[in-house]
Order: C-alpha cells, then sequence, then structure tokens
C-alpha cells in the first residue's frame, strides 16, 4: 500500500505548506488567503508560511485556525537570507510537510531550495505571468530553482507555453486556471458607496483595478478617459488602486509610478473626471458601481480582476495579453483591443456606455461563463487531485525515501545557532 494510503488509513492528514513572499493587497493575494475555506480540511492539514507578515490579507489568516510561520528576509542574496532558508528546512523537517507549493518568483526562489534541503516529498512552484517584470538574470534563477520543483503550476495557456519557450520542461508544468468565490460577487449596489469613492449618484462608471505597476498601463486608461470625456462628457472614471503607503513596502520604482499617473491626471485636466481610491477590501461592492470594468495590462496570466468583474455582471474591455483570451472572447463576453491602444481601448468603452443592450448581453454571458468554469471549488479540488498523484507518483520512485531521511537527519540535528568559541 502507498505510503499517502496508509496515512489515509491511519486517520493522518497530509501536511501542505504554502508559501507566499507576503499576504499583500492585489486580488491574488485574496485568492491565497480563501484557498483554505474550500480546501478538503479531513485530508489537508494547512499552513502558511512568508517573508514578511505584513499586507492587508494579513489580518484574514489571524482570524482562521491556519498557522503562518515568517521567515523574514528583504532580499533573496546574502547571509542572512541563506540562514533562513536553513531554519525554513529544519522547519520542514521537523514538521514533517509533506507538500511545499511556493507562490510567487521570490518565494519560488526561496522556498524551493529549502523544501529539497529540508525533505519535503512534493515540491510545488506556481508562475502567474510570463516574467515581463523580471530581469533575465532573475529569470534564470527562477528556472534553476523549479528544476528542484515536481511541477510548476500556471494559470493560462498561454504562460505554458511560454514557459516550454523559455527552457523549462513541458512534462512538469500544469495549467490549473484562476478560481474565485462568485457568491461574493451577488450584491447590489449600496446607497453610500459613490459618495464614499468620490464619483457622481447618476454618472455611468468606468474603472480599473490594479497595482501602480508600469506594467498595468494605467497611463493608457488615463489617455482613453480624456478621449472618452470628449464625446461622452458624463463618464466618470475610477481608479482602485493596491493601498501601499510608501513607509510599509511599496516600491520606489510603484510610487514614482503612481506620482507620474497623477501627474498625468492633472496635465489632461481630468481631475473631476479621474478619481483614484485606495485599495478596498470589498472589491464586490466597488464593481458593483462600476458600468465597465477595463483591463489595459501589458503582462498577466489569468487576471482575477478579470474575473471577478464578469463574475459581477460588469463587462469587461481588456488588453489581447497573456491568458485574457482564454477567459475573454471578443464580441461574446467582453471586448478585446490590442495592448497599448488608448484609441481602441476609448473606442470599446465608449461603445459598451452608449451600446447597453450589448453591454447587457455580454455581462450576462461574462457572468455565467466564469460561474460554470471558474469557480473556487473547481480549482481547489484540481489543485487537491494534483497535491495527490503527485504524492503517489513521489512515493513510487526509487531512492526518495532515502533522501529525504538524509536531509531530515541533516536538518533537525543542525543546531539552531552555533556556539561561541
Amino acid at each position: 500500500m502507498k505510503d499517502t494510503d496508509n496515512r489515509t488509513c491511519r486517520g493522518e492528514r497530509i501536511r501542505l505548506m504554502k508559501f507566499v513572499s507576503q499576504l499583500g493587497f492585489g486580488a491574488t493575494d485574496r485568492q491565497f488567503v480563501d484557498f483554505d475555506s474550500a480546501l478538503d480540511a479531513q485530508r489537508f492539514a494547512l499552513e502558511y508560511a512568508c517573508m514578511q507578515r505584513s499586507g492587508h490579507f494579513l489580518s484574514q489568516v489571524a482570524d482562521r485556525s491556519v498557522s503562518l510561520k515568517e521567515f523574514p528576509i528583504r532580499r533573496l542574496l546574502g547571509v542572512g537570507p541563506f540562514r533562513q532558508q536553513l531554519k525554513l528546512a529544519r522547519y520542514i523537517g521537523r514538521r514533517r510537510i509533506q507538500i511545499v507549493h511556493s507562490c510567487d518568483f521570490s518565494s519560488n526562489v526561496f522556498a524551493i531550495p529549502a523544501a529539497w534541503w529540508g525533505g519535503a516529498p512534493v515540491i510545488i512552484a506556481s508562475i502567474r505571468d510570463r516574467g515581463v517584470d523580471l530581469t533575465p538574470t532573475q529569470r534564470r534563477v527562477q528556472r534553476a530553482m523549479c528544476r528542484f520543483a515536481d511541477c510548476v503550476i500556471v494559470d493560462a495557456e498561454s504562460i505554458r507555453e511560454w514557459l516550454i519557450g523559455d527552457g523549462y520542461d513541458p512534462s512538469n508544468i500544469v495549467v490549473i486556471h484562476n478560481g474565485i468565490d462568485v457568491t461574493r460577487f451577488s450584491g447590489g449596489r449600496r446607497s453610500t458607496m459613490r459618495a464614499q469613492l468620490g464619483i457622481c449618484e447618476s454618472a455611468p462608471v468606468v474603472g480599473m483595478m490594479a497595482r501602480f505597476r508600469p506594467t498595468k498601463r494605467i497611463e493608457d486608461f488615463i489617455d482613453a478617459a480624456a478621449i472618452v470625456s470628449w464625446n461622452l462628457p458624463d463618464v466618470c472614471f475610477l481608479i482602485v488602486a493596491d493601498g501601499h503607503e510608501e513607509n510599509r513596502g511599496r516600491s520606489m520604482e510603484d510610487a514614482a509610478y503612481r506620482r507620474s499617473i497623477l501627474d498625468r491626471v492633472r496635465r489632461l485636466g481630468l481631475q473631476d473626471k479621474v478619481k483614484v481610491a485606495e485599495f478596498r477590501s470589498d472589491a464586490a461592492a466597488v464593481l458593483a458601481e462600476m458600468d465597465v470594468s477595463v483591463l489595459p495590462s501589458l503582462n498577466e496570466g489569468l487576471s482575477n480582476v478579470l474575473l471577478e468583474s464578469m463574475a459581477a455582471g460588469v463587462p469587461v474591455v481588456a488588453a489581447r495579453v497573456g491568458g485574457t483570451p482564454e477567459a475573454v472572447e471578443h464580441g461574446e463576453n467582453g471586448l478585446l483591443v490590442p495592448p497599448s491602444d488608448p484609441q481602441g481601448l476609448a473606442t470599446a468603452i465608449a461603445r459598451l456606455i452608449t451600446e447597453r443592450n450589448l453591454a447587457s448581453r455580454l455581462a450576462a454571458t461574462g457572468r455565467q461563463f466564469v460561474r460554470d468554469r471558474f469557480g473556487m471549488d473547481r480549482m481547489v479540488r484540481a489543485t487537491e487531485q494534483l497535491y495527490l498523484d503527485l504524492l503517489v507518483r513521489k512515493a513510487a520512485q526509487p531512492g526518495w525515501r532515502g533522501r529525504i531521511g538524509l536531509a531530515r537527519h541533516a536538518f533537525e540535528t543542525l543546531p539552531e545557532k552555533r556556539s561561541s568559541q
């Protein structure tokens, strides 16, 4: 009988660690902490680990019974980070963690070698975009680390194809599309929400939700707003940003980009047309106020914001990049435009504002499509099955128990601190 089956017969749950750099502000971070709500708790014992105990969703983790272990680092290179990797390896060995699943570039580079040293039977990486923000060196490092993983999960076929072209083993890449809790997006508008956001009660609202990062192309959204406003002066435009303050983790690049966006709004005279709101945890309530949701990014896997907009019944306009065409079929459940094309963006926005029958049809089709294809349960069940399949496959490989036993012995007997000489 397989080791996994033996554990099940003894009533033992599979020990799963999900590792992330921090519990930030975006839709991906929300999905990370929502994962345990749908996970089979009778089969899996889940715990979280991170490099920085910070971010908006930290409070949600604290409210639940899932443990969170921090291995604090600010950068990936140096003696300090290496010591934290050794601590993580020792922790994995001591806790008998069976599956380590890292969830972004930094956590892949940090956690995968530690999981290998610590003797975790199954190691899984996640890559959720096409690496536009990574330097060539960072891409090489991540590719090297992922060779120690048993599987790389991606959320879009386009990312799988890109990774294969970048030298990854096709047999180790699995596509599991994002899932969202669609029940969160069934509510209507709130009477006070528009006042909170600073937008007119009766105006059509075109919005986007994104971090202040250059790849999000917020400047294209601003330029499109200027074009639309010439012919449709009553339309209001809303940007809901990530909520980081500069002294709470926003990078210098992100802060500079934010200032450039605000300057652009002023230069174009759009202060009364474009409202910028900090991150809000009630994404469903914000989306309920929008008449059109826009995603002009240059780089996306399968955007959670896009799926959430569709689940909320908001017609979407998105740049044809990454995994977006896997969720949006142009003219059927949304509109697609070329990337870096403010004029095309403006034309699509104006069309949805003026052609309300089209907007209603796309919204209804989009909502049903997401509910049928991208529910949280569907994603979690697929991930659970992958975990089980990998455990069984690893148990059948000759020699794996010996490597894990040696690794665990080494890190369990390694002293926490060197005694002074």
